[in-house]
C-alpha cells in the first residue's frame, strides 16, 4: 500500500521503538546528569500491546522497524518480543541500535528470533576515553559484543560514533580501519543539542566538513556515493572501496526527507527527535480503543505533521541545548534514552 504521508509529503515508513528507557551506560553526550527520573514500570508497554500498535503502524506503510532504548538488552526476554515482530507481514526490517555491553550474551538469541539487523555503538577503541565518556569501563565487552554478532551471522553490522571535539574526533582514523577490519560499516555522527545533551555548546562539535577533512589526510581521497535513501546518513567510499556515513543533523539537517518516528516504552509518540509534545498511545489502547480507532489517530497526527527540528534549531542565532536538566526531571519524555536515538 502507499506510505501514508505528512503535510510536507514525506511518507511514514521507519518507526523506532524504545523497549525500555534505563541504560547500563552513562555517556556524556546523552546522560551526563547525576540522578535521573525513570517511566513507572507499570506504565511501560506490554509486548502484547507493542505488538498490536506496531501492527497498526505497518497498515499505514511503515515497514522499517527499529528497537531502541536506553538500551533494549535490558528489556527481558527481548527476543520473545523479536519473535512477535519478525512474524508481522509487511516489515521489511526489524534492526536493532544497542550499545554493545550485552550483546555477546544475546546475539546468537536475537539472530534465531528474527532480528535481520544490528547497529552497535562505538565511540572510542580507548580504554581510557570508553571511561571518560560512559563513566563505565566496559569497552573489553563491547568490542567482544560485536565480536559476537559478526558470529552470530549479522551480515552489514553499522558502528556508531558520536564525534566530540578534544574527546574522540583524533580517533576517526582508527575507528575506520577498525570497522573496516570486520567488515562494518561504521558512521560518524555530528554532537547533536537534543534531549539530555546539557553540556552540548556549538564549540563541541565537530562539523562533517572538518570529519572528511581528517579523514582524508589519513586515507586518501574519500568520493561521496549518491543517495538512493532517505536514511540518515550520508555515505562515502575510500579508494579501496571502504564504505562509511556521516550524520550530519547539526551542519546539515536531513529534515526536507525524514521518514521516521519514535514511540517511547511507555507509548509516547513524537514525529521529530526535536518535539517537546508527543502522542499518548498508551491510553488510547489501555482505554478500550479498538485497531480502527488506533489507525485513524495515526493517520490524524502524521498527516498534520509539520516538523522540521533540526532546520529549526540550525537558524538560531544562539544555539544552545535544547533543555535544562530541571525541564528534563520534570518532562522525562524530551529525554534521549526515553524515546530513543
Amino acid at each position: 500500500m502507499s506510505a501514508l504521508v505528512d503535510a510536507f509529503g514525506r511518507p511514514l515508513r521507519n518507526l523506532r521503538l524504545s523497549v525500555t528507557d534505563r541504560c547500563n551506560l552513562r555517556c556524556s553526550y546523552c546522560m551526563p546528569e547525576a540522578e535521573y527520573v525513570w517511566l513507572p514500570k507499570p506504565n511501560v508497554l506490554t509486548f502484547e500491546e507493542i505488538a498490536r500498535v506496531v501492527a497498526a503502524f505497518v497498515t499505514l506503510g511503515v515497514d522499517e522497524l527499529r528497537l531502541t532504548g536506553g538500551e533494549p538488552l535490558l528489556r527481558a526476554d527481548l527476543p520473545v518480543l523479536v519473535r512477535m515482530l519478525a512474524a508481522r507481514p509487511g516489515l521489511r526490517e526489524i534492526a536493532m541500535t544497542s550499545n554493545g555491553v550485552l550483546l555477546g550474551e544475546h546475539a546468537a538469541a536475537l539472530r534465531a528470533a528474527g532480528l535481520q539487523r544490528l547497529t552497535v555503538s562505538l565511540d572510542t577503541l580507548d580504554a581510557a576515553t570508553f571511561r571518560l565518556l560512559s563513566r563505565r569501563d566496559d569497552l573489553d565487552r563491547v568490542l567482544a559484543g560485536i565480536d559476537a554478532a559478526r558470529a552470530a551471522g549479522f551480515a552489514g553490522l553499522k558502528l556508531d560514533t558520536v564525534v566530540i571535539a578534544g574527546v574522540n574526533d583524533a580517533e576517526l582514523p582508527a575507528l575506520l580501519d577498525y570497522a573496516r577490519g570486520i567488515a562494518a560499516e561504521i558512521r560518524f555522527i555530528e554532537y547533536m543539542d537534543v534531549g539530555g545533551a546539557t553540556q552540548w555548546s556549538p564549540e563541541h562539535v565537530v562539523p562533517r566538513a572538518r570529519m572528511l577533512e581528517l579523514l582524508r589526510r589519513s586515507h586518501g581521497p574519500i568520493r561521496e556515493l549518491p543517495r538512493t535513501d532517505s536514511a540518515p546518513a550520508e555515505r562515502f567510499v575510500l579508494a579501496d572501496g571502504t564504505t562509511f556515513g556521516i550524520i550530519a543533523s547539526v551542519t546539515k539537517p536531513f529534515c526536507s526527507t525524514c521518514d521516521r518516528s519514535r514511540l517511547t516504552a511507555d507509548g509516547m509518540w513524537f514525529t521529530c527527535l526535536y518535539a517537546t509534545h508527543g502522542t499518548d498511545l498508551r491510553a488510547l489502547l489501555r482505554d478500550g480503543a479498538d485497531d480502527d480507532t488506533l489507525r485513524a489517530r495515526l493517520a490524524q497526527v502524521w498527516q498534520a505533521r509539520r516538523d522540521r527540528g533540526a532546520e529549526v534549531r540550525a537558524a538560531l542565532p544562539d544555539r544552545r541545548a535544547l533543555a535544562a536538566a530541571a525541564s528534563l526531571r520534570q518532562n522525562p519524555h524530551l529525554e534521549m534514552h526515553t524515546r530513543g536515538g
